[in-house]
């Protein structure tokens, strides 16, 4: 129907405005953090200039550990800074106390590369993102404060020309949001564009590296072994203590029933109405158990609907945004779900929140999965809340799991799971 068209057209557009705002408002939060670690990389690098030349004078040779030093400090600030954007970056290994070694390090020389590289580029393409939208927002609000000039002074930033009217102040309104467009298409790259030399020169060497996901992978395997043990138990530890404990009970009543029927066939009638109602229970634990392994509403509903039946059982008021085009893995979509599920049970039994969050979303091969609650925080993983089994299932899929909780709140987990392009 033409009205049904119009509804979800209307709904999709507030999805992807919905999106660039979330989009802007992160990459300009990545420009403004890029910003501060390119002054630090700046100092840096004026530093090692000063060193150098006064090494050429002969004088500068003790300076150079203090110098390499905060090389090293400038360059983890941004490995730390980029690892909580996307993928991580290790650490690398402290640098080497000879000062001829320590100038031959292939960390020591990226770190230096990195600083001439983000203190100069990556410093202005901060400022450059950062001013976009500023000078939107100047642009927007002129109509609000243009009666406080004078006529000849003109308008904001570019806008030299006389305004002497409500006409003149509302152009600058519309160049103000010409220019708000410009900074939502613009900012996004300028945040990945002073992102790109940290990627590249802080990421380890070609064979440490190499090294490095060979023991990540040995780890993520260690952890599915864990993890795949830990369910075994679990499935066992439920039949054991559930269905199988319900079918004795129902052998037992059948034989009571049995040897009660010659002697009182209404006796019997009552012990197999009660083992009746044990063998009910019993299917009811097994489809528990069986759900436990793979949730059958995963195939019926799709994952949204999975975690919309989650929000709406939920304690705790939930609101559930799903952005996932097509369909991943079963495991990744049951892994996902099992890490909302477990979540939102911690949310209602331990938070004492108002409300929570979740938001689940695909950016090319990667599913990023956000719970987020307003509670008291102080969330911790050693205190058996469940949190540890969830990065055991993140960590089986080679994801990556990070839980933010400080004392007063907000608790938030982040998931991201590999899921194929």
């Amino acid at each position: 129907m033409p009205g049904s068209e119009t509804v979800g057209d209307t709904g999709r557009g507030r999805r992807y405005l919905r999106h660039r705002t979330r989009l802007t408002v992160d990459a300009l939060e990545h420009l403004v953090g890029g910003l501060g670690t390119a002054v630090l990389a700046l100092g840096a690098a004026l530093l090692l200039v000063v060193v150098a030349a006064a090494c050429l004078a002969g004088i500068g040779l003790l300076m150079v550990p203090s110098a390499l030093r905060l090389v090293r400090a400038a360059a983890d600030r941004e490995r730390a800074r980029l690892s909580r954007w996307e993928t991580a970056l290790p650490l690398p290994p402290p640098i080497p106390a000879g000062l001829r070694d320590a100038l031959r390090e292939p960390w020591v020389r990226r770190d230096t590369a990195f600083v001439a590289v983000h203190g100069t580029a990556g410093f202005c393409v901060g400022l450059l993102g950062v001013s976009l939208p500023l000078s939107a927002v100047q642009y927007l609000l002129f109509p609000l404060y243009w009666w406080l000039l004078p006529p000849d002074a003109g308008g904001p930033g570019l806008v030299y020309w006389r305004i002497d009217g409500l006409l003149g102040a509302f152009a600058v309104f519309l160049i103000g949001v010409g220019w708000l467009a410009v900074s939502v298409a613009l900012v996004p790259r300028l945040a990945r564009l002073q992102a790109a030399p940290g990627r590249r020169l802080l990421a380890p060497p070609r064979d440490v590296d190499v090294s490095l996901r060979i023991a990540e992978l040995t780890a993520t395997r260690a952890a599915a072994l864990d993890a795949h043990a830990v369910e075994l138990r679990r499935i066992e530890r439920s039949l054991h203590d559930g269905a199988q404990n319900r079918l004795v009970a129902v052998t037992v009543l059948l034989g009571a029933a049995r040897r009660a029927l010659a002697r009182d066939p209404a006796v019997a009638g009552e012990i197999l109405d009660r083992a009746h109602d044990a063998a009910e229970l019993a299917l009811a634990e097994l489809r528990t158990v069986v759900r436990g392994i793979l949730p059958p509403v995963l195939d019926d509903r799709g994952l949204a609907g999975a975690l919309d039946g989650l929000a709406a059982g939920c304690g705790v008021p939930c609101t559930v945004e799903v952005d996932v085009p097509g369909r991943c893995a079963a495991s990744v979509e049951a892994t996902a779900y099992f890490v909302v599920a477990e979540a939102l049970t911690n949310v209602a039994r331990h938070s004492g929140a108002a409300t929570a969050a979740v938001t689940v979303r695909r950016d090319g091969d990667r599913l990023h999965v956000r719970v987020a609650d307003d509670g008291r925080g102080g969330a911790d993983e050693g205190q058996g809340s469940g949190i540890g089994g969830i990065r055991r299932r993140v960590e089986a899929h080679d994801g990556r799991f990070t839980l933010t909780s400080p004392p007063g709140g907000p608790t938030t987990i982040l998931v991201e799971l590999p899921c194929g392009s």
